[in-house]
């Protein structure tokens, strides 16, 4: 498995985290890992939420960082 990507949202609030994680998703193929560095409170809520909304696999929140992997 090759690292994953990392989305750097720190200090940004919402929507701007999904924002920027839904940009670099569309140009990667399905399996690809998706790390979101965010640290508005919002996004631990709203990263989820659109992986299931776009058919994604939500893996974990640790802290700051939110894993995702593409389907």
């Amino acid at each position: 498995m090759s690292a994953p990507l990392v989305v750097e949202a720190i200090g940004k609030r919402c929507p701007l985290p999904v924002i920027m994680l839904a940009k670099l998703a569309a140009t990667q193929p399905a399996g690809t890992r998706i790390e979101v560095l965010a640290d508005d409170p919002a996004a631990a809520v709203d990263i989820p939420a659109w992986c299931r909304l776009r058919g994604h696999t939500f893996i974990s929140t640790e802290g700051t960082r939110h894993t995702v992997e593409l389907r």
